[in-house]
């Protein structure tokens, strides 16, 4: 049965698309009368374009707004307000605050609702490891995608510089501190970049260090090796301290990868606080066409980014509400960034090599990594269910999660982009996917649908790090 990749074009939101980002002229006006005392918001802001920053910084203050950052390349804009209506102002169309409708959901129920999500689905339990051991014995991970066999013919090219848009690398890990480079580090959270340590290192998550040493860990110590430990890693802070991952943030994220040139993304999130965007909806249009369009800038400046499928165990082209937000969803709705063309999305498997029960599926799906399952154990003496890797205070840990699959993926395409220096990203996710270890659907169908090479619970295979240096 073949299958048809669904493509997520955001829809124009007037007849008029030249007109529908676009700063008014400046004018005399009286000066707005606007809200001094309420807590500030940011707001994701859509201009054509190539804007003049001047248009676009007098249309905010007119509408009771301030600039924190302007990406003229895409014509979006961050800005604070404390006016509840400034998104009235701008635009329902134009303008979009996560951050608002954290403080204030749409329903009295969504807050909750998010919060059980969150501590259901998308938490990884750390389960934590002597760190007197030698741990190679417990990388069942990279024996599954014959990372050791790899790397005794390439750990990658220092010249390669992996972005890890994520809560922060712990610098002083010993298996890091080779590979993270703090010169092309930043903190996003903001919506602009901000390039000191105490803004791109980690505060209470553990969850980017974790998946930047399955990219390229090194610690000989300990016997413990990441897929691509000879290329360089940058902490491109995304999350919040709340663990959430608002759309200014990752727009900022992209555009910082973009700026540097990073050969390869690694993205373990969904955007918050919807699961879903919808290109056609108030609000989440300027959220979808913010993030839309600082993606594919970065893939035009050479950047392949990579990002997990998601851990709620469904296919969401099967989805007809958001389990965050209470509204319907259709097809012209996606999770973000993975929902956006050219995003390598990535499901897990556990030990056994079948997928991970919590895993997301669907059309989508480009290739699956080891991300663990507790139920699918590996024998005595090789680890628990889920990959090891790094976490805090120079420790090691275990946690599942398509976060952890994603990774691993990511780590691969370093080799990929270490081997064929200045590839496109297209490229780079052509040899991803062929040389990819196909899996059969099996005993799956038919949830599982497609043949053997390409199905929705693999995509094109078990990505193989001895095919990308060899």
């Amino acid at each position: 049965m073949s299958r048809i990749r669904r493509l997520l074009v955001p829809a124009l939101v007037a007849a008029a698309a030249g007109s529908v980002f676009a700063a008014p002229s400046a004018s005399a006006a009286p000066a707005p009368q606007c809200d001094t005392a309420s807590a500030p918001f940011n707001y994701v802001v859509l201009y054509n374009p190539r804007t003049p920053e001047r248009k676009v910084d007098s249309e905010l203050r007119a509408k009771c707004g301030e600039k924190v950052a302007y990406y003229p390349e895409i014509g979006v804009a961050v800005a604070t307000s404390r006016n509840a209506d400034f998104q009235a102002k701008i635009g329902v169309f134009r303008a979009y605050s996560g951050g608002r409708d954290v403080a204030f959901p749409p329903a009295a129920t969504a807050r909750a609702t998010r919060s059980a999500v969150v501590d259901t689905k998308e938490t990884e339990e750390t389960t934590s490891v002597a760190v007197e051991e030698d741990l190679s014995a417990q990388q069942w991970d990279m024996r599954a995608i014959q990372a050791p066999e790899a790397n005794k013919i390439s750990g990658g090219s220092s010249s390669v510089t992996v972005g890890v848009l994520d809560s922060g690398i712990e610098p002083t890990h010993p298996a890091l501190k080779a590979a993270l480079d703090p010169s092309v580090s930043a903190g996003c959270n903001s919506g602009a970049p901000d390039t000191t340590p105490a803004a791109w290192a980690p505060t209470n998550s553990d969850h980017g260090t974790h998946v930047a040493g399955t990219i390229a860990g090194k610690d000989t110590a300990r016997g413990f090796t990441g897929i691509a430990p000879g290329v360089k890693l940058a902490s491109v802070k995304v999350v919040n301290d709340d663990g959430l991952i608002l759309p200014e943030a990752a727009v900022c994220g992209f555009m910082w990868a973009a700026k540097h040139r990073f050969p390869v993304t690694n993205n373990s999130y969904y955007i918050d606080p919807g699961m879903f965007y919808c290109s056609k909806e108030p609000g989440d249009a300027a959220a979808y066409e913010a993030v839309r369009r600082a993606v594919v800038y970065s893939t035009g400046r050479g950047v392949l980014n990579v990002a997990a499928a998601g851990n709620s165990g469904f296919d969401p082209d099967e989805q007809t509400t958001d389990p965050n937000r209470p509204h319907p969803i259709d097809e012209s709705c996606g999770i973000l960034p993975k929902a956006i063309d050219g995003v390598v999305n990535v499901s897990a498997i556990g030990y056994a090599g079948t997928k991970s029960s919590y895993s997301n599926y669907g059309d989508d799906v480009s290739v699956t990594a080891p991300g663990g399952d507790r139920a699918q154990l590996p024998p005595a003496g090789q680890g628990v269910g889920c990959p090891l890797s790094t976490i805090f205070n120079g420790g090691y840990g275990a946690k599942c999660g398509t976060s952890m699959a994603s990774p691993h993926a990511a780590g691969v395409a370093a080799l990929l982009a270490s081997r064929y220096r200045h590839a496109p990203p297209r490229l780079l996710s052509w040899l991803l996917e062929h040389q990819a270890d196909p899996i059969a659907c099996g005993t799956a169908a038919p949830v599982c649908e497609g043949p053997e090479k390409d199905n929705s619970y693999y995509g094109h295979g078990r990505v193989n790090a001895l095919d990308a240096v060899k």
